[in-house]
């Protein structure tokens, strides 16, 4: 993996990091491949692969000559998407060298191991299997944090997933989230259909999918569509974008899910090309990834038009479960989107959504700084969904183990989802003044310009710009929540909020 021998010293640290790119994109391949295809049994050696290549990986960023490169480029007075290069080379390089390889691998080889455990607790619904995972990969992210000098140990966590933001920040944002929304979600609450609850025949939903994904763009020549235990997308390469839902007789998750994924998919799917193969070339932080797939899980999933044009064919492949909606579909869409405190944080509709999030804050929090004693952690749970949304979780399985973030030692990535759902809703604010067709374009099935806009105006960006000037690229000032908050205001007056 040496660098050119030619070249300025730019040209010779982007032919340094092509390998490494390389060797990142063949780990999400493991990733995938683990959540999809492998058999249980290859749990073990998976989790050895992956600790091999991220060990690889680290030991690749933390190489002098990494380091001599950078000094180089800089001293040759870099530019353009040459210092932008150098900027984000030399912030992960400085992180890198912070932590022991050994660490690293052995992050990589409990949250291979601990992802397992996980799914299998999860089927027995048991919290007493998963909690030596669980404490496992908590002391791990202990000994990570403690690598950086930070104000507080979830802040080294935390800026693994969002570059720059501290918990502090995140505590800002959902104090008035917190004070605000459950005033919203009750009398939200009280106009509500109701979710669509079934049985929901698994073919038709496939089949629904289907067309779902056509009609915004899904192409498959480059995309593919998988099933896991829990949804979620990877890019390996140029032209190879997969992603996964899940499905259940009782619901319509599917269908949002997918839309969710997709959103996921398509930023990286529309960075800029001149960006591949060095770290320029991946979305820029997760709250603005996550605001792309809530973008269209939520704002193009709850849109009246959009569904005015693909409800027919989606109607028919549904059959007789959805025949009680009738030819419009009004009706249809004020269940799906239905505000209705759940247990379940990817069934959540957004103006609940964020309580789910906060919940799963603090105990990250009070767990990392030992305030939380693990055995105690499903209790929390409970508690807190109670507190925050009424709801009572009848056991783990829907509770404190829905999620496989904490098996693969993700602390820190949660609050992202939050920040990304308001974001979503300013991004959908800036693309509707841009785009004064919209309406007719969705429910026309003409998604390209909508494509076309995030292209310019987010994903092609890459992280040639901050997240912060992501941000302002694409709505002319940093993150507010007053378009989600007006959002869940008209929610709860009972419209839709388009």
């Amino acid at each position: 993996m040496g660098a050119a021998a030619t070249g300025s010293a730019a040209e010779r640290l982007r032919a340094r990091l092509a390998p490494l790119s390389d060797l990142a994109r063949v780990l999400q391949l493991l990733e995938y491949d683990q959540e999809t295809a492998m058999p249980r049994s290859g749990a073990a050696a998976r989790a050895q692969q992956s600790a091999t290549i991220s060990g690889l990986l680290h030991e690749g960023m933390i190489h002098p000559e990494i380091a001599e490169l950078l000094d180089a480029a800089e001293d040759e007075g870099v530019d353009g998407d040459d210092a932008a290069l150098v900027r984000e080379v030399r912030r992960e390089a400085d992180k890198a060298r912070r932590v022991p390889t050994d660490l690293v691998r052995e992050m990589s080889m409990a949250s291979s191991a601990g992802q397992d455990g996980w799914a299998r607790a999860r089927d027995d619904d048991d919290f007493a299997a998963f909690l030596p995972f669980l404490r496992h990969n908590l002391e791990l992210r202990r000994q990570y944090a403690a690598c950086f000098e930070v104000d507080e140990p979830y802040d080294a966590l935390l800026d693994d997933f969002e570059p720059g933001m501290r918990a502090a920040e995140v505590r800002a944002v959902f104090g008035p989230l917190r004070d605000k929304l459950p005033a919203l979600i009750a009398s939200a609450g009280e106009r509500s259909p109701g979710v669509p609850t079934g049985p929901f025949a698994l073919g038709g939903q496939r089949r629904a999918v289907e067309l779902l994904l056509a009609r915004v763009g899904f192409d498959r020549e480059s995309w593919l569509l998988g099933e896991s235990v829990h949804p979620f997308c990877v890019t390996p390469g140029r032209g190879d974008n997969r992603m996964t839902t899940r499905f259940s007789e009782s619901s319509l998750e599917s269908i949002l899910s997918c839309l969710h994924e997709f959103g996921h998919a398509l930023y990286e799917a529309q960075i800029d090309p001149a960006l591949d193969r060095t770290p320029l070339g991946m979305g820029v932080s997760m709250s603005v990834h996550e605001s792309q797939s809530r973008l269209w899980e939520v704002f193009v999933g709850g849109s009246i038009a959009f569904w005015r044009g693909a409800w027919p064919d989606v109607r028919e492949a549904l059959g007789s479960s959805v025949q009680g909606w009738g030819d419009q579909p009004e009706s249809f869409v004020r269940a799906l989107m239905s505000v209705q405190p759940s247990l379940i944080r990817v069934d959540a509709d957004p103006v609940t959504y964020p309580m789910h999030i906060v919940l799963r804050f603090e105990l990250e929090q009070a767990m990392l700084a030992g305030d939380l004693a693990l055995e105690d952690l499903p209790g929390a749970w409970n508690d807190g969904m109670r507190d925050l949304l009424g709801v009572t979780v009848p056991d783990d399985r829907r509770g404190v183990l829905q999620d496989v973030h904490w098996s693969i030692g993700a602390f820190g990535y949660f609050p992202t989802y939050a920040l990304g759902t308001l974001l979503a809703a300013q991004i959908w604010e800036a693309a509707r003044a841009g785009l004064p067709d919209l309406d007719a374009q969705l429910e026309a099935g003409d998604l390209a310009p909508l494509r076309g806009w995030l292209a310019e105006h987010v994903h092609s960006h890459g992280r040639r710009l901050t997240p912060r000037e992501v941000i302002r690229a694409a709505t002319g000032r940093d993150l507010d929540a007053g378009p989600y908050l007006a959002y869940a205001r008209s929610r709860a007056e009972g419209s839709l909020g388009q």
